[in-house]
This record gives structure tokens, sequence and C-alpha cells, in this order.
């Protein structure tokens, strides 16, 4: 049987997690065949694609599980996810070139801002982040560009800032060397009215040196990236993804520096058991409940 990953788009950090995914499960042969498939719209159709029979695990932000699981909007009806692994919690921030006006998030008003496809997930958060700080889309102008042209389009000076996705990235990290870069800061408050507002994201922080022109530790907003199942795919074939993705953590490590503290996020099933990772109440897969119990991760 063919396993088949939905991700994102090319240069987005859902496609090369699932390049990554691909490499550790093939090493197991109850895994060998993994086909990795991009979208556009990332979240919304690997749900879609899920509920459909298209994929066996797909790549979404928590955010977006709840709406699939009770049917609502962008979902016309609900669909039957299964929780399978957390994959990485990374920064959701917008860059500006260095010589910029823009200083703060609130300097956004009024802007030309890049923020991924339409029916993107970067476009759902963006909703969030301003509705959180009191701001609507129509204090700035959205611009919908895929990442690469989105980069490009800044480098260029077509559009104000960026809307950019946990980093490493490949655009990221050449949009950095091609043109100098800043991020912009939350003010305290701003930080604390998003994290009251939003209960699927948590605090981080950027640390310096992480891309070029990050010249100081910044506090972040985070959200957690997870791998999802449909309760139809068969719980052997979830059980040996999910036991792969549980004992190879330091191989996923090195594979990709997305994966670098995936152990962090599998920590609270010690002490909450399958809740600590039932975003949206959505619950966990059988066969991913088995893998937990059986590396010690889940012992309820």
């Amino acid at each position: 049987m063919t396993i088949r990953i939905g991700t994102s788009e090319r240069d987005g950090t859902f496609h090369s997690q699932g390049r990554a995914l691909k490499i550790l499960f093939e090493r197991r042969p109850a895994l060998a065949a993994v086909e990795v498939l991009t979208s556009n719209s990332a979240s919304m159709e690997n749900a879609l694609r899920l509920d459909a029979g298209a994929i066996e695990l797909g790549f979404m932000a928590s955010n977006w599980i709840g709406r699939a699981k009770n049917g609502q909007a962008p979902f016309a009806r609900p669909i039957d996810l299964a929780m399978a692994a957390p994959m990485n919690a990374g920064p959701l921030f917008f860059v500006v070139r260095a010589d910029s006006p823009i200083r703060l998030f609130s300097d956004l008003r009024g802007r030309r801002i890049a923020l991924g496809p339409r029916t993107s997930g970067m476009v759902q958060h963006a909703h969030g982040l301003f509705g959180a700080l009191g701001m609507r889309f129509s204090d700035l102008s959205p611009i919908y560009l895929d990442f690469a042209t989105g980069a490009a389009a800044l480098a260029a000076g077509e559009v104000d800032a960026q809307f950019q996705c946990p980093i490493p990235n490949p655009v990221m990290t050449d949009l950095a060397q091609r043109v100098r870069v800043r991020v912009l800061p939350y003010e305290p408050a701003e930080l604390e009215a998003v994290l009251r507002a939003v209960p699927y994201y948590r605090r981080t922080v950027m640390r310096a040196g992480a891309i070029r022109g990050l010249e100081a530790d910044l506090p972040q907003i985070a959200v957690v990236n997870v791998l999802v199942t449909h309760r139809r795919v068969p719980d052997s074939i979830v059980q040996e993804a999910v036991t792969a993705i549980a004992t190879g953590c330091r191989e996923l490590g090195k594979l990709n520096p997305l994966f670098a503290e995936i152990e962090k996020l599998f920590a609270p099933l010690r002490s909450q058991g399958p809740a600590a990772l039932e975003f949206g109440g959505v619950p966990l897969h059988p066969g991913a409940l088995r893998a937990y119990r059986e590396a010690g991760l889940v012992t309820v």
C-alpha cells in the first residue's frame, strides 16, 4: 500500500517536513512506498483529501482541525479526522525590508502585505492575528501570493511586508540573503492579547541569528502544526507511522531542523494522556494511541 502524505506548496514548511517523513518511513518495511503530495491550500485541502480517501496522512495547522471536525466554514460538513502526531511549533511572523518605515505590528495599517494564497492557512492565521488586535483586512491591502512569489515581491519593493511561516524554510533563508530584512516585534500587550484570543497559539522566541538580520531574541507567536489522518485509515498503518515518528525524533531532527524540538511536543502525553494531542477535540487515532502506549509515552 502506498502511504500518501498531503503537505503544502513546494516551498512551504509542510512540504519539506513531508520529504523528511518519507525518508524515515521508507526505512520501515511496512511503510516502504510513500508519496509526498503538494497543495496550494495546505490544511484545508489536506482535510478534504483525507475525507475523500485521497491521502492517508496530512499536515494541518492546529487551528483548522476543530473547524474540519465540526463542519465549520470553510468546510461544508464535518470530517471524521483523527490525530496522528505533532510536527512542530514554529513562529508565524511578519518580515519587512530593513530600510522600511514599518517598525511595529500596528504600522501595518494601510500597507501591502503578502499573506499567502487566498485559501491558505496563512491567510486564516492573519485573520486571527489582526482580529485579536482590533484590525480588519479592510485596514490593510492583503496580497495573495505563495511564499516564493511573496518573498520576491518584498525584495523588489512590490509589497511592504510578508507574512512568513516557521523557520528554517528555504524561502526565508534565501530572502534574508538577497536583501536585508527585519522581523516585526510585538508589544508585550499585543502578545498577551493574541494569546488570550487564540487558544491554539503559544508563546515562542525567535533566536538571534536564526536568519540574517535577526540580531536579538524576539518574542513571537507560534502555532502547533500536526499530522492528521482519518478514522478509516487502518490501525496498523497509523501505528507504524506514529511509531516511526515517536521513536525517530533525533533522526527527524537531522533530516529537517523544523523537527529539532519535536520530542518536547510529545512530553505532555506523559502527564495529560491522549488529551494532550487532541487539538480541536479531534481524538487520537486508535493506531496512534497504541503506538504511544507501546513507546511508553501514554500510561493511562
